[in-house]
């Protein structure tokens, strides 16, 4: 196939814009489809030790007060249970990244890579990676099937001014309402000395929508009292965004277009999970950085090989499934034990987050494995 990119990016994202940087290095030419995200976006993204190093490398990690340190994070169950984690070091158990000015940076490091063409229509290229999102376009195109378990919740995302400073702790609330679960999580913006954190909200989908068309005040009330009054009064200062949350996998993640070429799936077109650990984007950004690795084999043990070749991205996907294998299984399983409506499932789960705050080397061998 004649083509004047080797590859083609459709979905100009973290994820795709990180991607297109790293591949750029090894001298691909690369069609990146999608225009600069629009500065409005009120989502804040956690991102561990591993994407930190990620983004660092390509000059895109974003100072504060854009990027807060987690230096403790607290979690309290739905009925007395509760947990606590301390940062090993002042580098913090993760840091919140404002998304707006994450992406100003990935854009203006794509705008003066001369390897990376931005597109508005995916040209032919030797191999297309698909990171549309959880509602790719390509994916349905090419008959893929996304297996998808809904949770009955939407997730509600805004920012809000505190009363209090926030001292850089992260905190997050299992509740029970009217029998429904919800899962509230709020996340230091602006620094160490910042008054505004960003809202992350589960809600049973009728709730959260409802929410979404209430006055801002009644939001604001309704967050400081599931909030516990822990920081004051929480006042929204953003615009609210809701989307529905789902536990999603396609079932294939690489194959070849019927006119040449081959195609692999990357972050939410693959996979998505429950927001309650902070994990989505990091498990995106593991993508990126892994098939650029397999990828990259090209200059040493597999020269022969082409960037479409099978072998590529079959190694791929089965590292990618298998890395995030456990994170699935923990995420899944957290949210379902919480949903729970039995009082004595309801006792053994806020026994278990005791236990479990008394247990340090399993809390630290748990903060490693999340960390990176």
């Amino acid at each position: 196939m004649s083509s004047s990119f080797d590859i083609c990016i459709r979905g100009s994202g973290v994820v795709g814009s990180s991607l297109a940087l790293l591949l750029a290095r090894q001298r691909l030419r690369v069609a990146l489809v999608g225009q600069p995200a629009p500065a409005n976006d009120v989502r804040a993204f956690a991102l561990n030790a591993h994407s930190r190093e990620l983004l660092s490398d390509l000059r895109c990690w974003p100072e504060q007060p854009h990027a807060t340190a987690v230096q403790s994070m607290q979690v309290w169950g739905d009925a007395g249970g509760q947990v606590q984690f301390q940062a090993p070091s002042f580098n913090g158990l993760t840091h919140i990244v404002d998304v707006p000015e994450l992406e100003r940076m990935l854009s203006e490091a794509i705008h003066f890579q001369h390897d990376i063409a931005r597109m508005d229509k995916p040209p032919q290229a030797t191999l297309t990676v698909v990171c549309e999102g959880r509602a790719s376009q390509t994916r349905t195109e090419l008959g893929v099937a996304y297996d998808s378990l809904p949770y009955a919740q939407h997730a509600l995302a805004t920012r809000v001014r505190c009363d209090k400073p926030h001292r850089q702790q992260a905190l997050q609330w299992f509740a029970r309402n009217h029998g429904e679960l919800d899962i509230l999580a709020l996340l230091p913006l602006g620094g160490p000395a910042g008054q505004e954190v960003a809202v992350v909200w589960s809600l049973p989908s009728a709730r959260a929508l409802a929410l979404e068309q209430s006055p801002v005040e009644a939001v604001s009330q309704a967050l400081t009292q599931a909030s516990h009054h822990t920081l004051g009064h929480l006042q929204i200062c953003a615009p609210i965004q809701v989307w529905p949350l789902q536990l999603a996998q396609a079932r294939q993640w690489s194959g070849r277009f019927e006119h040449g070429g081959a195609w692999v799936l990357a972050g939410d077109a693959a996979h998505t999970i429950h927001p309650l650990a902070g994990l989505g984007l990091n498990l995106g950004l593991a993508d990126a950085s892994e098939l650029a690795m397999v990828l990259k084999a090209r200059e040493t043990s597999g020269y022969w090989r082409q960037l479409d070749d099978p072998y590529f991205l079959r190694r791929y996907e089965r590292a990618r499934k298998a890395g995030m294998h456990a994170t699935w299984l923990a995420c899944d399983g957290l949210q379902r034990l919480f949903s729970h409506p039995n009082a004595t499932v309801q006792q053994l789960r806020n026994w278990g987050l005791t236990s479990f705050n008394q247990f340090n080397l399993l809390k630290q061998w748990t903060m490693q494995r999340a960390m990176h």
